[in-house]
């Protein structure tokens, strides 16, 4: 039996898509050979529980800041609740444990989204630490160098804290917390603030599904009064708010960015204006204290704190 019109239009789309994530991966090797330092900055998103938006905000934030034509990866490091896949339409076999293992290449577990935009799926933190210090740790460290090029990593860590979820959030250059206009949300926040606190000097915030601008400066300047009191050395920065919008809601339910679906909607224009103040922050802070990092450095420092 031959094959129908349908089933080879399919294999056509399939071929496609194939020779599209390749080409994008050869840009992506091609730009890290231009470039004989690396200047990453690794921004850990993360929340006191789930349930408030983060993985979303981590994937609409990205898209934002390739849209800011920067180079953009994101590692979806929600350990067991790992859904960035479903969120950018992509299919994802294999993940960052498949490479520590040995099975595939480092560049086999890099989805590319767009070009200059990439998805890196993650897997249990457990099982990732038991290769930390092992000789195929070392060589999947070295096959990184394939993200030297890139400006930005997105690490959307798991909700909540300990383990290697700690580690990640030590490591990273910027750290943002989001939460929502819940009692229970709000008081775990503050306990992830206030832990994280003992390691850096300040914390970034954003400010989910509240019902307007009013509300997300009134739960903020709460936590920024008992934060005061409690954790005086610490300066909480608010980068703005999402508020609560059907726009968001059909995104989360057709799985995809509700910033590239709905560039033009209010939502849209709330998260990039928050991308806009992540890098108006990088970079001053790259002026201040320029130093090279890599996507290897990233993962010694992660363990370094665990």
């Amino acid at each position: 039996m031959g094959l129908s019109v349908q089933n080879l239009s399919r294999i056509s789309i399939g071929k496609d898509m194939i020779q599209n994530q390749a080409h994008e991966l050869q840009s992506l090797i091609q730009s890290k050979d231009k470039r004989n330092f690396s200047n990453t900055k690794f921004i850990a998103i993360t929340s006191g529980k789930g349930g408030v938006g983060k993985s979303s905000i981590s994937a609409n934030l990205a898209y934002c800041l390739w849209k800011l034509k920067k180079r953009v990866a994101i590692f979806d490091a929600d350990i067991g609740l790992a859904n960035l896949d479903l969120i950018f339409g992509v299919k994802t076999q294999k993940n960052i444990l498949h490479a520590l293992r040995g099975e595939v290449s480092f560049q086999e577990i890099i989805y590319p989204i767009e070009e200059g935009l990439y998805l890196i799926p993650g897997d249990n933190g457990e099982e990732i630490l038991k290769y930390a210090h092992s000789g195929i740790f070392e060589r999947f460290l070295q096959e990184s160098d394939i993200l030297d090029s890139i400006d930005y990593m997105i690490i959307d860590t798991g909700a909540g804290i300990g383990g290697i979820t700690q580690g990640f959030l030590n490591a990273s250059d910027m750290l943002i917390v989001v939460t929502m206009p819940d009692p229970s949300a709000l008081t775990d926040a503050y306990a992830t603030i206030k832990l994280n606190a003992k390691m850096r000097n300040e914390i970034f915030m954003i400010l989910n599904m509240v019902k307007s601008q009013r509300e997300s400066q009134m739960v903020f300047d709460r936590i920024v009064t008992l934060a005061k009191k409690n954790i005086p050395a610490l300066t909480l920065q608010n980068l703005g708010f999402i508020e609560q919008s059907q726009v968001v809601a059909k995104a989360v339910r057709s799985r995809e960015l509700f910033v590239k679906a709905e560039p033009l909607s209010a939502v849209s224009g709330e998260i990039q204006h928050i991308a806009q103040g992540v890098v108006m922050k990088l970079e001053q802070n790259m002026l201040n204290s320029p130093q090279k990092q890599r996507f290897a450095d990233f993962w010694r420092r992660v363990l370094g704190y665990i």
